[in-house]
């Protein structure tokens, strides 16, 4: 992947949430404006460049039409002169053409660049995200981070369809009607503008509201964006307790907060442009009032009235639109921090420098866990635990939830590192080891297995090539997939839906097992592979998963006691820690917490 051209600026707590940047200034303001620029426009230059001329024209043909209206009033409409009549008309025309082409053109080029900014600012954050550790998104909501990857990078649209087209466009339209209304009278000229000093303070105040509310209103977008993930993952839920006015309500409180600070940054905005109107009506109030007089006395005529008259109506628009860019730009900003705070938030799993430890060979996937720590932010985890794992053997971790068995999983395949304490495999720190090399030695399967929008195809081969038809057919007979592929409408090729909705718990689980099969990894870990699944389901899936973990070093992590029996060592945990290990039979002959805990589970049956 390329690296992102992130300045990296003083050291960040990694704890805040995303896109909560320090306090703006300008030297900030002028390190994201570079950014932005090196980063993601620059490559663009030409397509730009072409762009900005084609505005400029676009801009420019307003004073050439405003400069024609003179000898329309003089030379035609009051003189009566016919030959002037054809060229004015045909030059009014061209006016309007070339405004027309300039227009075809600039527009699509300014959305193409617009877009492509975007879309390779949000690879880029999706990008970063995927190689943060799991303490980050344990800290941060699935909602907020969409909204930070689409809703904070479409705000940088403005920069192409406000911004640009206003220093481009709209400024050259500007100077070119201000040239225009000097060259027909300087005099009426100033006292058009004399109200603009007036604007300064103003609009100073009115940008720091806009930064600060701009801010506010992309916080709750991502609120809400967040409330509606949740909904959309918990709506079974929602709708079998009734919840579906309560969720509701909290959604509106959520929207309600986004189109309150919303309203507030597009009033700050619009403020802008009321001042910009007002010191206008002012200027052309006294223009009127002395430029009569002298139309009246014949000092000036009709025609550079109604041409100085026109400059200055038409400067309205796009003074309006200059005199909102300063609150535009901090809109783009206060979007612009929060993207580059969150490409700031430090990778915390790197590769590790070369030379690299060795993968285990074949026969050597022991597992050691020694004195780890470890903690999600300041709360404890695991505390001083130490357990090993053999080779080629099963070996189950129980314990109450919480006792965190699932962060041994997260650990060992680096997904988050320990705060002290090391972990080996086949005598080796897995924190020296290639990374891809060392999560290629895993295989998983969890109650909640990930499945995909895709074909049942590719969530079986996850991107893998050059499996044989024999291969995949043969992983499809061992995890019973096969079983359920004829009621499939289109077979291997039939879309799973959204997290595998359109299949069953089982079925979703010996799909995740045909995957594990396909992977042929030396290291097995099960989580809770079959406590979802009825009776006939889980014979199955236990079935296929006895044949996947023949000969391979496995990790199991059951609350259902009655699937470890088998296990060569059971390790039960309890607050993060280490408080038994030993096969069933010792540990229930021990009489501690493993066997009340199985005690607890087949209470009044005669299962020992």
């Amino acid at each position: 992947m390329q690296a992102d051209p992130t300045p990296r600026t003083s050291a960040q707590d990694t704890n805040a949430p995303p896109g909560a940047p320090p306090a703006p200034s300008r030297a900030r303001d002028r390190m994201l404006a570079a950014w932005l620029w090196h980063g993601y426009v620059r490559r663009y230059l030409p397509l730009l460049v072409l762009a900005i001329i084609l505005m400029a024209v676009d801009g420019a043909m307003m004073g050439l039409f405003s400069l024609l209206v003179q000898p329309m009033f003089d030379d035609v409409l009051v003189q009566g002169n016919a030959d002037a009549l054809v060229w004015v008309a045909l030059a009014v025309a061209g006016v309007f053409v070339v405004r027309a082409l300039t227009a075809l053109t600039h527009k699509p080029l300014m959305t193409y660049l617009s877009e492509s900014v975007i879309g390779r600012m949000q690879e880029r954050l999706l990008a970063h995200l995927m190689r943060l550790d799991q303490g980050f998104f344990h800290r941060h909501a699935p909602g907020v981070l969409i909204d930070r990857v689409r809703g904070d990078t479409q705000g940088l649209g403005m920069i192409f369809t406000g911004i640009l087209p206003a220093l481009a466009r709209d400024l050259i339209s500007v100077i070119a009607l201000l040239g225009v209304a000097l060259w027909i009278d300087w005099v009426w000229t100033l006292i058009a503008v004399i109200g603009t000093p007036l604007l300064v303070l103003p609009i100073l105040a009115l940008q720091r509201v806009v930064r600060r509310v701009g801010t506010r209103a992309r916080e709750a977008s991502a609120e809400a964006s967040n409330r509606l993930d949740e909904i959309f993952h918990g709506v079974y839920t929602i709708q079998r307790n009734g919840l579906e006015q309560l969720e509701g309500t909290r959604f509106h409180a959520s929207v309600a907060r986004f189109i309150a600070a919303s309203v507030r940054t597009k009033l700050g905005q619009s403020g802008m442009n009321a001042l910009a109107d007002l010191v206008g009506a002012l200027g052309f109030s006294l223009v009127l009032i002395y430029g009569g007089g002298q139309i009246i006395d014949g000092s000036r005529s009709v025609g550079e009235f109604m041409s100085f008259f026109t400059a200055f109506a038409l400067m309205f628009e796009p003074l309006r639109r200059l005199s909102g860019l300063t609150g535009s730009w901090q809109a783009v900003l206060a979007s612009l921090e929060r993207v580059h705070a969150l490409l700031q938030v430090p990778v915390a799993i790197l590769q590790p420098a070369p030379p690299h430890a060795p993968l285990p060979e074949p026969g050597r996937s022991d597992i050691r866990f020694d004195a780890v720590n470890f903690a999600y932010e300041r709360d404890p985890v695991l505390r001083d635990f130490s357990f090993i794992a053999p080779e080629g053997q099963t070996t189950a971790l129980v314990g109450p939830s919480g006792a965190g068995k699932s962060t041994v999983f997260t650990l060992l395949t680096r997904l988050a590192d320990p705060q002290s304490g090391g972990i080996t495999i086949g005598g080796h720190d897995i924190r020296q080891m290639d990374l891809a090399g060392l999560r290629g030695l895993f295989s998983v399967v969890a109650q909640d297995s990930a499945l995909f929008d895709e074909t049942l195809r590719d969530n079986i081969l996850l991107g893998a090539e050059g499996v044989s038809d024999a291969r995949l057919r043969e992983a499809l007979d061992a995890a019973h997939v096969d079983e359920f592929l004829p009621l499939l409408p289109h077979g291997l090729d039939t879309r799973v839906g959204p997290r595998g909705s359109a299949l069953s718990g089982g079925q979703r689980q010996r799909v995740a097992i045909a995957r594990a099969l396909l992977r042929d990894a030396p290291i097995l870990l099960l989580d809770e592979a079959t406590s979802a699944l009825d009776a006939r389901s889980e014979a199955l899936v236990q079935a296929a998963l006895d044949r996947l973990s023949t000969g391979r070093t496995t990790l199991v992590i059951a609350h259902r006691l009655s699937t470890v029996r088998r296990a060569a060592k059971i390790v039960v945990m309890d607050k993060g820690q280490l408080v038994e290990e030993g096969d069933h039979a010792t540990l229930i002959a021990r009489g501690g917490v493993y066997a009340h805990l199985h005690g607890l589970q087949f209470q009044g049956t005669t299962e020992s």
